[in-house]
């Protein structure tokens, strides 16, 4: 059987469009998204707005492929 647990609110980041590289780079932890999803988070902590049970989704969209390329 599967469990369900109850959560308590739930946060959206909007980071806009990045680079495919960037987000590569997210899916690894690693980079400046990563880093500045971990920052949001601990703010959001410090403040009393994040309490242990809620849940963190953040939104991240690719930027288009380049059309022209001079060379």
């Amino acid at each position: 059987m599967a469990e369900t647990a109850v959560a308590g609110a739930t946060i959206i980041l909007d980071l806009g469009k990045r680079s495919r590289k960037q987000i590569k780079r997210l899916r690894r932890g690693e980079g400046k998204l990563a880093a500045r999803i971990d920052e949001t988070v601990a703010q959001l902590r410090a403040d009393g707005e994040l309490a242990e049970g809620d849940v963190v989704v953040a939104v991240v969209k690719q930027k288009p492929k380049s059309r022209f390329k001079l060379f």
